[in-house]
């Protein structure tokens, strides 16, 4: 049968090859294909379906492909791009998705930058009750769907991979879910489910080398809420925000009860991961025979209880194993290489009057067991703080610069056997050829060789545009460094092939003394700064290669490349003032904005308007309930521009006295997304910027962004 808009599909069929030009519809609940019913077999048979033909960006992609609804449905060798979702899959059973290609949907166009982060980036999953994730997009999105069957599937270069809501019991292996700019794989009250033999490297954002590594809660395998006696094993979760990302819940934060229990991490590669290799939260699980490898946390294990930590390779972390508030955890016959801190245990001394779990919970730091362990090069072995009742026994040690590092108030610490020296001949305990067979449902073997994505290892390696990450696909000029003197430093990256500076696209604006002019991949080149407006366009020729748009291009065909880096000179005029419930910018703004008649508490010259403010915005100046007003004239040429802010709370932007973005309605504001703020704009020679900015509480930021927009 051939696809057609709005459809349903009863019966088993095979879909005529071919590329469908189908766009979404206004909803997610209602798809361009239905298949709805029982045993039902569609094999799309390669066919592509294309969605948002009208749209040009991925942050403007909508509706759904697919909605499967009904028992023993298989679907296979699907193509779907361009939609904000392209399956999603409702009250199913022994649902199988195999061999579909669901990449290059929706995700968010990034404002973080090499130099900074900015907080409409971040992720932020507390509430899924009613599909709140679906805003995010995803390749798949499984809710209430038991017993599911999801292998061979490709998902790369959008946001969320897989999503499951609800859903137990299900088999996913085999599927490569990389270079997503938000999740591989994301859990929401989930049990039972076994996650075999991925690739999941490269699910990151948020990071950017040398400069920050906030990684902004991205992550190659996310469990939240209630997941329970789920497996996660034999997968490579590399290079991602976190390498897996645990959490109990707002259910365990607010009652004390619960968490995300019982599930094995067994036999990953977790390395790389700007924040944490693996976090676990407020719960019991088991952590074993995983590799853990320069990430900035190995393993981030904040209130976890009853935990399981063996036999894992711990190496180069800046902590191997962090644990605040920890109780009655054993952390035995690991290896610990090279990290600043190899294990660090503490407590604080109080907690939040107001928190639900401290109130219903024993929250002391208590009852380790730490043995078995071998602990070479590093610079602190043990660093514990507040910590009660701690066994110390047959840990072995060699070239660490320091042991033991204990406060004052470490009580009921037994230490008295708990050092060997290692000897030259000794090796890790850590042996990956333990692996077991698991046998699946068919008899199929799942291999126990960790798969790899083929990118080399260290978080340098890790590029993120502002797409998301860098799959190292396509050719890309990327600025890793500005220096001192205003020499920019790029990388140019891309397939085998050649580069040149193309001057038939203006060549280059704004920069001299260019290092390289021509080349071969990969390569480095410097160039100095001589103006605002930095442009560096390139001509690539060699094999065929993706976009990171998913669009092919052939072998031996010119394709331009570009880097530009636009700061026009504003001379802005900032002043900050203090407001009280009687000019309440929340209840009146007319009222509200008298307050600028007032002097200011701060004022200030600045070349841009970046701020951001954990707390007061000053010695002795408010942190809350204040106003910015930043004030400034610009001189550009005339074309169409990319006006952007991101503020917390509230923010007007005006051009020549024209209001042009307008958020004044704090209830609006939900999730971190919401801070960011755009518009396009027609610009040619003077105008004046007027940017008003309110704070109400906790913190804050105010950044302005104004970016050409290319032909």
């Amino acid at each position: 049968v051939e696809l057609k808009q709005g459809m349903t599909i009863s019966t088993s069929v095979t879909i005529k090859p071919g590329t469908y030009h189908l766009n979404g519809r206004d909803s997610l609940n209602r798809s361009v294909i239905l298949i709805q019913g029982d045993d039902i077999t569609v094999d799309f048979n390669k066919a592509v379906l294309k969605g948002s033909n009208d749209k040009q960006w991925p942050n403007e992609f909508y509706g759904l492909a697919v909605l499967i609804k009904g028992d023993n449905i298989t679907i296979r060798n699907a193509m779907l791009s361009g939609y904000k979702v392209a399956i999603i899959a409702t009250g199913c059973k022994n649902l199988k998705i195999e061999n579909c290609n669901l990449s290059y949907n929706y995700r968010q166009h990034l404002q973080s930058t090499w130099l900074h982060e900015d907080l409409s980036d971040w992720m932020s999953y507390h509430h899924n009750e009613h599909d709140e994730w679906l805003r995010y997009g995803a390749g798949i999105y499984l809710k209430d769907c038991d017993e599911a069957n999801i292998n061979n599937n490709t998902v790369t270069g959008g946001q969320c991979g897989l999503m499951m809501v609800k859903c137990n019991d299900a088999f996913i292996y085999d599927n490569d879910l990389s270079f997503n700019s938000a999740l591989g794989i994301g859990m929401y009250r989930s049990r039972g489910n076994r996650v075999l033999h991925n690739k999941l490297d490269f699910n990151v954002r948020g990071y950017s080398h040398g400069f920050y590594n906030r990684g902004q809660d991205s992550a190659g395998i996310l469990v939240f809420e209630q997941c329970n006696e789920n497996v996660f094993a034999y997968n490579s979760v590399t290079h991602s925000g976190d390498g897996f990302f645990l959490w109990a819940g707002q259910t365990t934060m607010d009652s004390g009860k619960g968490g995300c229990n019982e599930n094995l991490i067994e036999k990953n590669d977790f390395s790389y991961a700007p924040t944490n290799g693996i976090e676990v939260t407020f719960s019991s699980n088991y952590i074993y025979n995983n590799i853990i490898r320069e990430c900035d946390n190995g393993i981030w294990g904040g209130y976890s209880y009853n935990t399981g930590i063996a036999n894992n390779q711990v190496a180069g972390n800046k902590v191997g194993i962090a644990i605040e508030h920890g109780q009655d955890n054993e952390i035995t016959e690991n290896f610990f290489d090279s990290n600043t801190t190899a294990i660090k245990l503490w407590a604080r001394k109080t907690q939040p009057p107001d928190w639900g779990y401290a109130q219903k919970r024993d929250t002391r730091s208590r009852n380790y067991n730490i043995s078995g362990n071998e602990f070479q090069n590093n610079n602190v072995a043990l660093d514990v703080a507040l910590t009660d009742s701690i066994q110390c026994f047959s840990n072995k040690r060699k070239n660490n610069k320091l042991f033991y590092k204990f406060s004052p108030d470490v009580t009921h610490a037994d230490t008295s056997s708990a050092v060997i020296t290692i000897t030259n001949t000794d090796t890790a305990s850590f042996n990956r050829s333990n692996a077991q067979t698991l046998m699946m449902p068919g008899g199929k073997k799942i291999s126990t060789v960790i798969p790899k994505t083929g990118i080399p290892g260290s978080r340098k390696n890790i590029r993120i545009t502002e797409w998301g990450p860098y799959d190292y696909r396509y050719p890309i000029i990327f600025l890793k460094s500005i220096d001192s003197n205003n020499v920019y430093h790029f990388d140019v990256l891309g397939p085998k092939g050649k580069f040149k500076i193309n001057p038939a696209k203006g060549g280059t604006k704004d920069v001299k003394d260019i290092s390289i002019s021509q080349g071969t991949f990969p390569a480095t080149l410097t160039a100095q700064k001589t103006g605002v407006d930095v442009k560096i366009e390139m001509e690539y020729t060699g094999p065929a290669f993706t976009d990171q748009f998913g669009k092919p291009h052939p072998a031996n065909k010119a394709y331009n490349f570009s880097y530009r880096d636009f700061h026009p000179l504003i001379d802005w005029n900032v002043n900050w003032y203090s407001w009280d419930a009687a000019h309440d910018p929340n209840k009146n703004y007319e009222k509200f904005k008298t307050i600028f008649n007032q002097t200011p508490v701060k004022t200030e010259q600045s070349k841009k308007v970046d701020y951001t403010w954990w707390g007061t915005i000053g010695k002795q100046l408010p942190a809350d309930s204040f106003a910015t007003v930043a004030v400034g004239t610009v001189d550009v040429p005339k074309g169409l521009y990319h006006l952007g802010v991101t503020a917390d709370d509230l923010v007007k932007v005006f051009i020549d006295r024209k209001l042009v973005i307008d958020f004044w309605d704090a209830t609006k504001y939900k999730n971190d997304e919401d801070a960011y703020h755009s518009a396009k704009v027609e610009l040619g020679g003077k105008h004046s910027f007027r940017i008003e900015h309110v704070e109400n509480g906790g913190y804050a930021t105010l950044i302005f962004y104004l970016k050409p927009i290319d032909k």
